[in-house]
């Protein structure tokens, strides 16, 4: 087994379903239970053995410089394109670093840090599986290997997670497959999760990593986040 040597933490989205808070503070700066988001995933990230972090930054970039401070080590990357573009375009200025790499959505709170272990055999998404209907972009496996990908979810699959890891080859495709799509056919309203999943499925091999759901919790929006943590309850609007 591989190890992965570096990760990128997806930071720059505008968080509109956080407002009020997003208003004031990028999401993945938001505290939750008095943590801010993205510091779980920096510190699992470290507890793993991977302290080579770049953040890619968009919304409210001057705020993430508070990291500096408690996290030298972590490497800032600006997305100029990401109030125009979806999130392809995050991925697209940090594609010189996704050769053995993990990926990680920066909204999202890390309980279990083992998820965000180095260890890698192919290139692959983490998911958790789900009985109950769910909207959230649905996997099926076949004996460890993603064969098909919904975004539109359903019931009864894998439910994908955003923390994915990527070979060194693999990497290097990803690299070739979003400057095509970024650049030649100007998709800038793609997820870049689009790329691999979809847009050019059959360059890629994809290895499940199973999780439970209480590893991770992502907050989608800001009813939930009152909901896991009461201080917010009468956030000032």
């Amino acid at each position: 087994m591989g190890k992965v040597k570096r990760g990128i933490i997806m930071a720059a989205g505008l968080g509109r379903r956080m407002k009020p808070v997003s208003n004031r503070t990028p999401k993945p700066l938001i505290k939750v239970n008095g943590k801010r988001m993205i510091e779980t995933i920096i510190e699992g990230l470290c507890d793993n053995g991977i302290t080579e972090i770049h953040v890619v930054t968009g919304y409210k970039k001057d705020a993430f410089e508070v990291l500096r401070k408690r996290y030298p080590e972590i490497d800032i990357i600006e997305n100029p394109y990401f109030a125009t573009c979806n999130n392809i375009s995050s991925l697209y200025v940090a594609r010189h670093h996704l050769e053995e790499s993990i990926i990680v959505d920066g909204d999202q709170i890390i309980y279990n840090p083992e998820i965000l272990d180095a260890g890698i055999d192919k290139s692959g998404y983490s998911g958790a599986w789900t009985e109950t209907d769910t909207d959230e972009w649905l996997m099926e496996v076949n004996r460890g290997i993603i064969t098909k990908c919904d975004r539109n979810g359903g019931r009864r699959g894998w439910q994908l997670f955003g923390i994915s890891r990527w070979t060194g080859e693999d990497g290097k495709k990803l690299k070739k497959h979003l400057e095509i799509e970024f650049e030649e056919k100007k998709n800038h309203d793609l997820y870049w999760d689009d790329v691999p999943m979809f847009r050019h499925k059959d360059e890629y091999e994809l290895q499940l990593y199973p999780i439970e759901r209480g590893d991770i919790i992502e907050i989608d929006n800001f009813e939930e986040l009152v909901r896991i943590d009461g201080s917010y309850k009468n956030y000032e609007l």
